[in-house]
């Protein structure tokens, strides 16, 4: 069975987006984006939401951008070549390496843990929270930056019960910036 992630940048009190969708709080050091590259390079299936998918889709010429770093190059270059499912019953197309699905999201990445290959990430609150709550999540990735937001889009949405989380990696980065990584109890 194929290994679900869930992980993203977060406000220290719980957001991944402003209240009108800005994610610029969250700008990584080059030291993070490092770290975040490494991470994107294990997987081999990105699983978005619409939101999410709209704001990775920088990476299709993000390389392209007048002083792009290398880690951003490379950055741009795997997000390409990775493949991904865009869950969204909005969007009419996706365009590269993706595909869409407007179907029931829970019931598809079932499906697609079940089937053969390598680790796969959740993107995006809404299909995150889904994932977790139907008990699909192996693990949570959570890279606190030091921001008050003060309201936005959650991490975490409402859940149906307590889900069981063991700490097995604790990081800092530069500014104060935090990783957590758990494995999700059953």
């Amino acid at each position: 069975m194929r290994k679900l992630v869930y992980g993203m940048n977060v406000s220290l009190d719980g957001y991944i987006a402003t209240p009108d969708g800005d994610l610029g709080w969250s700008e990584p050091s080059d030291e993070l984006f490092e770290f975040w590259l490494e991470e994107e390079r294990a997987i081999e299936l990105f699983l978005y939401g619409r939101g999410l998918w709209e704001s990775m889709r920088y990476w299709q010429t993000g390389d392209q951008q007048p002083g792009t770093s290398p880690a951003e190059t490379e950055f741009a270059r795997n997000w390409r070549e990775t493949p991904k499912v865009v869950f969204s019953s909005t969007l009419a197309e996706v365009e590269g390496d993706a595909r869409l699905f407007a179907g029931d999201a829970v019931a598809e990445i079932v499906r697609l843990k079940e089937g053969d290959g390598g680790p796969m990430r959740v993107g995006g609150a809404a299909l995150g929270g889904a994932a977790l709550r139907a008990g699909l999540v192996d693990e949570v990735t959570v890279v606190t930056h030091p921001v008050l937001l003060g309201g936005g889009t959650p991490f975490f949405g409402a859940l149906d019960g307590w889900v069981e989380l063991e700490l097995v990696e604790t990081r800092g980065f530069a500014g104060g910036v935090v990783l957590q990584r758990y494995r999700v109890g059953r």
